[in-house]
């Protein structure tokens, strides 16, 4: 597989340094991409890094993804407008342990392959430096005059900021650029990676590269992502969406992909999965021929959620959508965790009882008018089960004189109220 040309037809470049693709259709190199350890979770932001290394390895190329020990205890000025805050070492090493456990999903990091991936952590070199050797051997190669010339540097001295830049991060291009130093000195890797933003950093260690080494390095960057709306890709109203389950839920993580307009679904189709050309043409044509029912969003959410949690976790969020839409059961949400169960029903009403009250039994009279407001009195209550509109946790109810106990918690803590086909209320039991 030509990696150059795989990330063209799937629109992963913005700039190549010139001789790149020639370097890599003549030799097996290594590249790298940098990962801000400031989380203990990646989010979908980071994942067209993560798919330049899936590329990168499956062109038969050994991928090194870079955790930023040394970098994230600095902050990076690629914008930014202000210095972000700054973390210990061993919250670093945690959150590096999490990331390589999520990169392990993508990437093959055990096994024989001689391309197998690497993760290293920058603070493991650069810890070994006093600031006056860094300025002897790094600082001396690479002018002020080179360092100002960058965009990321520029907006932040420039008239149009308020926050300024200190030393530390002005310095932040020769962190990086001693990383690729390190890695082009130890590891071969001739190639570094990352989002548009990061060009001058890259370049810097590029340029590091020839005058303290006398060696030729490469790059390439891409396409920071946006949406077809103009907002900010990867972001919800409730923040970021992770790669951690117990940050974002699989079932929310797969309703993101679902729900995006079939402009970035045609876009994101290409950067977020492996899928062939001609098989993604052929989606989106089929789509395209009727697209209220969403083949492609289908496709792209099944594709994403099953590479970044499991195909049972894929499974259980298409029937966590299922029961919105009334084709739920009991089986169903009793088998839901509580994480997924409270995201299917986020923003409900929620009534709270006490736990001796099912002890005891209660009706479902009493339960939905004395004890909770789901209904205003049992003579509304009563029409609508003669009609057979209200369900006790996706089971129609058809006597409203039936009891009620600690049997039918789902969770050990929820009941599911539901008044015709979309109107849900929760029971909460303390």
């Amino acid at each position: 597989m030509n990696f150059v040309e795989e990330l063209k037809w799937r629109g992963m470049i913005h700039d190549i340094m010139p001789g790149t693709e020639e370097l890599l259709n003549k030799e097996k190199t290594s590249g790298y991409i940098g990962f801000d350890p400031t989380a203990d979770s990646l989010h979908i932001g980071h994942m067209v890094q993560v798919m330049l290394l899936v590329h990168f390895q499956r062109s038969g190329h050994t991928p090194i993804a870079l955790v930023g020990g040394a970098t994230g205890m600095i902050g990076d000025p690629s914008g930014k407008s202000e210095e972000r805050n700054l973390l210990d070492e061993a919250s670093l090493r945690k959150n590096q342990e999490a990331i390589k456990k999520q990169l392990s999903k993508f990437l093959d990091f055990k096994s024989d392959n001689d391309n197998r991936a690497l993760m290293v952590n920058n603070y493991d070199w650069m810890k070994e430096y006093s600031f006056l050797g860094f300025i002897r051997d790094i600082g001396k190669h690479i002018t002020v005059n080179y360092m100002m010339s960058k965009d990321s540097v520029k907006k932040r001295i420039g008239s149009e900021s308020k926050y300024g830049m200190s030393f530390t991060e002005f310095s932040y291009q020769l962190v990086q650029g001693t990383d690729f130093l390190h890695l082009f000195n130890h590891f071969n890797c001739k190639l570094q990676m990352g989002g548009s933003d990061q060009w001058g950093n890259i370049v810097t260690g590029t340029e590091l590269i020839r005058r303290k080494a006398g060696g030729e390095a490469f790059a390439i960057t891409c396409p920071l992502i946006t949406k077809s709306d103009g907002t900010k890709f990867g972001k919800t109203e409730s923040g970021n969406v992770w790669l951690d389950p117990e940050k974002t839920t699989p079932y929310q993580f797969y309703q993101f992909w679902l729900n995006v307009s079939d402009e970035d679904a045609a876009k994101y189709i290409k950067i977020f999965t492996v899928l062939g050309q001609k098989e993604i043409e052929d989606i989106i044509s089929e789509h395209n021929k009727a697209p209220h029912e969403r083949v492609l969003q289908k496709r792209l959410a099944e594709e994403v959620t099953v590479m970044v949690h499991s195909r049972s976790e894929y499974d259980g969020a298409v029937e966590a959508s299922q029961i919105l839409f009334g084709k739920g059961t009991t089986e169903s949400l009793k088998k839901m965790n509580e994480n997924t169960f409270l995201s299917v029903f986020e923003g409900v009403p929620v009534f709270d009882v006490k736990m001796e009250i099912l002890l005891n039994g209660v009706t479902i009279a009493d339960l939905c008018t004395e004890h909770s407001q789901v209904f205003a009195s049992k003579g509304e209550l009563r029409r609508l089960v003669q009609g057979g509109g209200f369900s006790l946790n996706k089971e129609r109810i058809e006597n409203t004189e039936i009891v009620v106990s600690q049997e039918s918690l789902l969770n050990e803590k929820y009941l599911l109220l539901q008044k015709g086909k979309k109107n849900y209320y929760l029971i909460r039991v303390s």
